[in-house]
């Protein structure tokens, strides 16, 4: 496992204090990178005020304007999520997801996503996650404050540092997992592939691509893996075309 690989991003946080409190929870823990995305109140006083001694943590953190920034460049992604959702996704309580990012963490970069106060991550948000992570609670009192949850999933990542990994899990690889930014433009050559296909018709979408991306996301592919996906997409286009093109049988 390699901390150093791990970001935590926060996503739309309301409340300042609670940057701060994450930015402690994470300092405790020995992890280093904050992600803020879209924050509605940063810099301020109150999460220097909460972050104590992890301020250099809140200085260093980056700022970005999209979700879309914060992971351009991530290969495994893991998305918190407090209830079920149309689509059941892979989900993990936050031990097992510890596990998964420690593994992904030694040769990839990892993120674990942390939605709004109020309502969490989006359906939109989660659909681009390998994995959603879920802290079961008691029934009684379910919410959880954001810095809270943040402080139990370091705490996970760290006890897992110390444990030994099995010699199954050091196997390299023989390719780099693709980033998310390579992914988001693979379903955009995918979808308008299937348009294409008429297999997908874009007035009455269902729930086609958010099928699709759960299979992706679940299976993970590496570059060459996707290249080769997106080279079949741009064939199959090539026929498309031809086709069209062909005079009328008879």
């Amino acid at each position: 496992m390699n901390l150093d690989n791990i970001r935590i991003v926060l996503v739309n946080t309301t409340h300042p204090g609670n940057i701060g409190g994450a930015a402690r929870a994470m300092k405790n823990m020995g992890l280093s990178r904050l992600y803020l995305v879209a924050p509605h109140r940063y810099p301020d006083e109150q999460a220097d005020w909460r972050a104590a001694s992890a301020v250099d943590l809140l200085d260093n953190a980056v700022v970005t304007a999209t979700l879309d920034e914060a992971l351009a460049d991530c290969q495994f992604i893991v998305g918190t999520s407090a209830r079920e959702r149309r689509i059941p996704w892979p989900l993990l309580d936050a031990r097992q997801c510890a596990d998964r990012v420690g593994q992904a963490s030694a040769r990839e970069q990892a993120a674990v996503l942390f939605g709004r106060e109020d309502r969490g991550l989006t359906n939109e948000e989660l659909q681009v996650c390998n994995l959603h992570l879920n802290i079961p609670t008691s029934s009684d009192y379910s919410s959880l404050n954001l810095a809270m949850a943040v402080q139990i999933v370091c705490y996970e990542l760290r006890m897992l540092g110390a444990a030994q990994w099995p010699a199954v899990q050091d196997a390299v690889w023989d390719t780099p997992f693709t980033t998310r930014d390579n992914m988001e433009r693979f379903y955009a050559h995918l979808e308008q592939t299937l348009v294409e296909l008429e297999f997908l018709d874009p007035a009455a979408p269902r729930q086609l691509m958010s099928r699709l991306r759960r299979l992706y996301g679940r299976v993970r592919l590496d570059e060459m893996e996707l290249n080769i996906l997106r080279g079949i997409l741009t064939e199959t286009q090539k026929w498309v075309a031809r086709a069209r093109r062909a005079p009328p049988a008879g």
